[in-house]
């Protein structure tokens, strides 16, 4: 068991370390994470996206779906940014929820949620406090929105003004990925665009947890 492991990560870590071996690949890194940036950019649901994402890049056995992994003891009340943001004041209750969105077993993100429980159905409370559901699907329901505060790129496979300066010796090669590469910032609303849920999520190094892609000639 321990030498099996002991191989995956091997290949996990020869995967990764792919993406930072030429040029090339660095180039395909950066197209890798802008189409993932988009996506999520482009959805109302990061769990529904990272669903596809994972399915579609084989991150996990077939059919695998986000869980959320809680992470319990380390709570952030809302401050006054948060209660701007969900348009409520200094006596209305919100909800905090830390979790790690994992697909098979990787951790694609890690995110806070601060929502309004008030804005959800007693059965969307429970499922949410008693389970692994994630958020996304567990007030899919809804039919929220999502309005994107920012998106940040935490990580670039090449430095700036590469596209005129070309890649200097020092990007040919690197040993790791860092462990946080995109961080999001955004509040969800309902139909009627009353805000009930504001998120920060950084995804991690695992969504290229897959080979680099082939350059194939036509």
């Amino acid at each position: 068991m321990v030498l099996g492991t002991q191989i995956a990560f091997s290949q996990e870590s020869s995967i990764r370390s792919q993406w930072l071996n030429t040029p090339g690949s660095r180039v395909e890194a950066l197209a890798v994470l802008q189409t993932l940036n988009s996506d999520l950019l482009s959805n109302a649901s990061a769990t529904l996206t990272l669903d596809r994402w994972c399915a579609a890049h084989k991150l996990a056995p077939e059919g695998s779906k986000i869980v959320a992994q809680r992470v319990r003891g380390q709570d952030k009340p809302a401050d006054e940014h948060i209660r701007e943001l969900l348009t409520v004041g200094p006596g209305e209750l919100i909800a905090y929820r830390r979790v790690r969105l994992v697909c098979g077993d990787r951790v694609l993100s890690e995110a806070d949620n601060w929502y309004l429980p008030a804005k959800l159905t007693a059965e969307m409370n429970q499922a949410l406090d008693t389970s692994d559901i994630a958020f996304g699907r567990a007030v899919q329901a809804l039919n929220f929105t999502r309005t994107n505060l920012s998106a940040k790129l935490l990580w670039s496979p090449l430095s700036e003004g590469w596209d005129m300066d070309g890649l200097v010796a020092h990007e040919i090669s690197s040993p790791s990925l860092p462990p946080f590469l995109l961080e999001h910032r955004a509040v969800l609303k309902l139909q009627d665009g009353t805000p009930f849920s504001a998120v920060v999520e950084r995804y991690t190094d695992k969504v290229l947890d897959f080979p680099v892609p082939r350059l194939l000639s036509q």
